[in-house]
């Protein structure tokens, strides 16, 4: 039995074809890449998604500031269609004290359901609009972990596309090369001469 660099090192095969050749060297970058180039670009770019997310994260969570408030005003009474499996909110007016000031009144989104005289958590920035809550920690982890997979499943097609490219390549030169080794045989073997 030959070990696989010994059939790897061989040069004087006669039936080794430049495109065997080829193909064997794209089968092994390819392995390469799969194995050590596209883990690293979805760590990469996972890191680079934390880091942009935890900063955008801090900066929200350093704008905006929750209040426990009361609903004044009635929601309304028709519910919009649910969206992609997301919490409904609906827009009313809701009333909240900050410590040492004067009661407050602004218009927030609050979750569907929610009745005149209920007390929710809202979320403000700091010009007093209604805003959605900053990141969780939790949600900086599924960006990352989105980013970095979708990447790297990006990689992987691309490099496993590239690869089924150069096979194709290889194969039409392979079959050329077989079509003119024929052309060349077929006289001796058929005991035809060509016209």
């Amino acid at each position: 039995m030959r070990s696989g660099a010994h059939c790897w090192r061989r040069g004087n095969d006669p039936l080794r074809r430049r495109s065997d050749v080829v193909e064997a060297w794209t089968a092994l970058v390819v392995a390469a890449l799969l194995w050590i180039a596209v883990p690293l670009a979805g760590a990469l770019v996972g890191r680079w998604a934390h880091d942009d997310a935890q900063a955008a994260a801090v900066g929200q969570r350093a704008d905006r500031h929750r209040v426990t408030a009361q609903v004044v005003s009635r929601p309304p009474g028709v519910m919009p269609a649910v969206e992609g499996g997301r919490q409904q909110t609906v827009p009313v007016s809701v009333r909240w004290t900050p410590p040492g000031e004067h009661a407050r009144t602004a218009t927030a989104r609050v979750p569907a359901g929610t009745h005149r005289g209920d007390m929710v958590d809202v979320w403000f920035d700091g010009h007093g609009r209604s805003v959605a809550p900053p990141p969780s920690d939790t949600m900086v982890w599924q960006h990352t972990l989105t980013l970095g997979v979708c990447v790297a499943g990006g990689s992987a097609a691309t490099v496993l596309l590239g690869h089924a490219v150069v096979r194709r390549v290889a194969m039409r030169h392979r079959l050329a090369e077989w079509e003119r080794e024929w052309a060349r045989t077929e006289p001796q073997w058929t005991r035809h001469r060509p016209a």
